[in-house]
């Protein structure tokens, strides 16, 4: 029995108007939030972007792709758990038997905590790009090392900091900037994306990569555009600054991306929209 049968349980689909072709992405979610201390309720996050993903345009014209036509297969969501361990496991094995037999692997989350689970699952060359309001190198958030607040320390601890590009932050504690100073962590700051550099620095700092795995935590959007997410952070970039920012990646393989933090119990819909079309953005991409 394959990971994937093992944990993966039915839930509802996004709709794929044909089965027939090769799956230009697999997708599954992982519908965790044990670790969240502010607004609990991105466990439901993988089935409301689905919904939306079900009820939005998909035509990409943009970038030559109908998506409306293509096969994105979904293997529906990992089993429920509330124990950080054993969701990350999960994550890792799952991701690293699919990421074999598949184009490109899309994982809808939860909590931010998923991803150490899912790019550990990668080989180490792979550059992590990663957009989010907060940085996520606490050593510890709640008496846990295991944390959505502390994923990516334990990333940079166990792998290193040197393909890590992380985007966007600006709400974080004095203990998170000593160490992203003491490891060289690349940064792209809320700054440079408002005075319009993004996308170029991006360009530039991803050159080196011959593959990508990319993370957008929704809370790096101003509330205005993301109310929807566990913890807002006001004075954020727009969602069209977003929507540059990703396709500035348009001509680097994207092997696998996450979306994460969204948290429907406070979202107008927006957010879900949202989130439903970067994922057609990063999928048509790659077909590129």
């Amino acid at each position: 029995m394959s990971y994937a049968d093992l944990y993966l349980t039915n839930s509802p689909k996004i709709i794929s108007p044909t089965d027939d072709s090769e799956p230009l992405a697999t997708l599954f979610g992982v519908p965790f939030d044990s670790t969240h201390s502010y607004k609990p309720g991105c466990r439901f996050g993988p089935d409301a972007i689905r919904d939306a993903f079900n009820n939005i345009e998909i035509f990409m014209p943009e970038f030559g792709v109908d998506l409306e036509q293509s096969n994105v297969k979904d293997l529906g969501n990992l089993q429920h758990t509330v124990v950080t361990q054993n969701m990350i496991d999960m994550v890792r094995k799952t991701t690293t038997e699919l990421k074999e037999s598949s184009n490109q692997l899309i994982i809808l989350g939860g909590e931010h905590s998923l991803t150490y689970g899912s790019y550990m699952s990668y080989p180490k060359d792979t550059g992590y790009v990663v957009f989010d309001a907060h940085y996520d190198l606490r050593d510890e958030f709640a008496d846990t090392k295991l944390s959505h607040a502390a994923y990516l320390r334990r990333i940079v601890e166990e792998r290193g900091s040197e393909n890590i590009i992380h985007i966007g932050a600006r709400a974080f504690v004095k203990e998170e900037l000593e160490f992203l100073t003491e490891n060289n962590i690349k940064t792209i700051s809320d700054s440079d994306i408002r005075s319009g550099n993004g996308p170029k620095l991006l360009e530039q700092m991803t050159d080196k990569f011959e593959n990508l795995y990319v993370s957008i935590d929704l809370d790096v959007l101003d509330p205005a555009f993301a109310p929807g997410v566990g913890n807002p952070e006001a004075i954020g970039i727009t969602s069209r600054e977003l929507y540059d920012m990703v396709v500035a990646l348009k001509n680097k393989k994207i092997k696998a991306a996450d979306i994460v933090e969204l948290n429907p119990m406070f979202d107008n819909g927006a957010t879900a929209s949202l989130a439903a079309r970067m994922i057609s953005i990063i999928i048509a991409m790659n077909l590129k």
